[in-house]
């Protein structure tokens, strides 16, 4: 399996805040990668290196096959990015927009009106292609920004963190069109905080945390580190929690004192969770609660990390 980027060793501080330390990626050629985690865990930074516009403090990475320090020249006319906010000029219409990228990448006027068209169809905006981009939904200027990306055919599309603040409807669309890029052979690098969009999209998933990945694997791979199923037990008070969770010991996949909640693994049978709450309350009082339920990445991240990948704090740093 050809590789479209790797990473060894990643280290960026930013001032005292060490935003990387020492990550490692490495991305097959035409597949969807997703890099998953929280709001300052790093993965905004991490594109910024690949894409070669921040320079790591320590260690390396090749990105199309090509070194992003000696050969950053060389990398950016094989990649695109496209970042957090859509970066369109709301004053021109959808297609002038895509003919002056086309015209910036050397294009002759023909060839960029014949491109321009052949994007607008292809993210269905043909019929808004002749308006103003200032009178797009949110959603259509992610899928012009994500166009413009597009027009010199890159190797690699990098999409940080591309549906946030988008409507559902909105999201829906943009996944068909990342779905559709891989299946043309384009390496997709993700970033993302939602877990159904890495799980839905990507074909190898990279959980990171502090600055470093934490695990990774297809999702199924990673849902199995932490079983299947879950038996999330509601106990009745504090005392009762901290008395289940000892005689649970390592079994218990997920703790939150907070809520009263435990969870163990299961194979989901009806035998086994009657054999479970059976050994955790002969009385029939310490469990107030229970629910089985399929295993998430939000049960990964959260076995793993000992939070959830989702946070909502006010970043310091923008990483």
């Amino acid at each position: 399996m050809e590789t479209a980027i790797e990473a060894v060793g990643l280290e960026k501080s930013y001032g005292k805040v060490k935003v990387l330390s020492g990550l490692d990626l490495r991305v097959t050629r035409g597949s969807v990668f997703a890099l998953l985690g929280p709001n300052g865990a790093g993965k905004t930074t991490t594109v910024r290196i690949l894409t070669t516009l921040t320079r790591a403090d320590a260690g390396h990475a090749r990105v199309a096959g090509l070194d992003i320090v000696r050969d950053r020249h060389k990398v950016r006319r094989r990649i695109a990015l496209t970042g957090q906010h859509a970066a369109v000029d709301e004053l021109q219409t959808g297609e002038e927009n895509l003919r002056m990228v086309a015209r910036l990448s050397g294009m002759s006027g023909k060839n960029a009106r014949r491109r321009a068209a052949e994007l607008l169809e292809s993210f269905d905006l043909t019929d808004a292609g002749r308006r103003h981009a200032g009178t797009y939904s949110g959603g259509m200027r992610r899928r012009l920004d994500l166009a413009a990306s597009l027009v010199a055919d890159p190797a690699v599309i990098f999409l940080d963190e591309p549906t946030n603040g988008l409507d559902p409807r909105s999201r829906q669309a943009l996944w068909e069109v990342i779905t559709g890029l891989a299946g043309s052979g384009v390496t997709v690098f993700l970033t993302t905080q939602y877990l159904e969009e890495a799980d839905r999209l990507a074909g190898h998933i990279a959980l990171v945390d502090g600055g470093r990945v934490v695990a990774e694997g297809t999702a199924a791979e990673l849902k199995r580190r932490v079983a299947d199923q879950h038996l999330d037990l509601v106990l009745a008070d504090r005392a009762t929690y901290e008395d289940v969770a000892e005689i649970l010991g390592g079994r218990a996949v997920t703790h939150d004192p907070a809520a009263l909640t435990l969870g163990v693994a299961t194979d989901g049978s009806a035998a086994h969770v009657r054999a479970l709450l059976d050994e955790i309350d002969p009385g029939r009082r310490a469990v107030r609660t229970f629910a089985v339920h399929t295993a998430t990445l939000d049960d990964v991240f959260l076995t793993l990390t000992g939070h959830r990948a989702a946070r909502t704090e006010t970043e310091t740093v923008d990483v």
